[in-house]
């Protein structure tokens, strides 16, 4: 595979995750939030199954204990996420959540000097102060003017980022991708049902009526762009990755205004793009400069 073609793939999951924030918010115009998320990660569970089962096949390192735990810990900060993302959804607008949930770029890095103790590089502090003009901006000049949704996104944005840092780990260890998406879906599936069961009403006909919505963020949005980029990220740089899948957060907005009819003031736009502005930066400068510095 040539890189634009593995640019060209990464763009496209991109693009799916995007239609993505689109199906959650008009799914719970029929079904609860948790029902959405119990049967949407359900449906990504079998989704993905057959691919762990050829992963399996070809393992060098065996499960430990350690994994086991390793992949119940990052599908509850998964569940987390989809939690507080999903609930947010209620009260905040697609192009707010996608701009917003992108910030688990900055956050990241953030997790990694706090609590892993790694020197952050310089680009973090002003990407963060950056991230944060673009939320100050997007609420309108006003703090107070962001939803409960708007805040509960960036509860989100730290709950994927805690959810990448401990993918990182734990693929470096097992070696095991696959498995580990499969786990954590299906524990986010059985989290959601927990809560869903508890506090949400539930019918055949509700869930008929969000069956498309269920079926493409399951099939698609957590299977198919997954594996795409997975594929895709072998034949090409972590930093054009990282500028392709970005552009998440522009398909999301995109199809918002497209499907939708969402819209903002001028202000909203302009921290939309610092808050994009400082997702790009936090991941192509640290490489850049890399490459710049000469071989000792």
């Amino acid at each position: 595979m040539t890189r634009i073609q593995a640019n060209l793939l990464l763009l496209l999951a991109a693009a799916i995750w995007g239609g993505g924030f689109v199906a959650q918010s008009t799914a719970m115009k029929a079904i609860g939030p948790f029902w959405f998320i119990a049967l949407r990660f359900a449906v990504a569970t079998l989704a993905v199954l057959p691919f762990v089962l050829l992963e399996a096949r070809k393992a060098e390192v065996k499960t430990s204990a350690r994994h086991a735990r390793l992949y119940v810990l990052t599908g509850l900060a998964l569940f987390s996420g989809a939690a507080t993302q999903q609930v947010g959804l209620q009260t905040t607008t697609v192009t707010n959540s996608s701009f917003i949930t992108g910030l688990y770029v900055v956050f990241v890095p953030l997790i990694a000097v706090f609590f892993l103790r790694r020197a952050p590089h310089w680009i973090i502090w002003p990407g963060a102060l950056t991230a944060l003009a673009g939320i100050y901006l997007l609420s309108g000049g006003q703090l107070s003017a962001l939803t409960s949704g708007d805040l509960l996104t960036v509860v989100c944005a730290v709950f994927w980022a805690i959810q990448i840092t401990l993918a990182g780990t734990t693929v470096s260890e097992s070696g095991r991708p696959l498995a580990l998406a499969a786990t954590q879906f299906a524990v986010t599936t059985v989290c959601a049902l927990a809560i869903a069961a508890a506090v949400e009403p539930i019918s055949l006909s509700a869930i008929w009526a969000a069956g498309p919505e269920i079926l493409y963020v399951g099939i698609f949005s957590s299977g198919l762009a997954f594996v795409l980029q997975v594929i895709a990220q072998r034949y090409t740089t972590p930093s054009q990755a990282a500028i392709f899948l970005s552009s998440e957060a522009l398909f999301g907005a995109s199809l918002a205004a497209l499907i939708l009819g969402e819209s903002m003031p001028a202000m909203g736009y302009t921290g939309c793009a610092l808050m994009f502005i400082a997702m790009l930066v936090v991941e192509i400068v640290p490489g850049f400069v890399r490459r710049r510095l000469p071989a000792i």
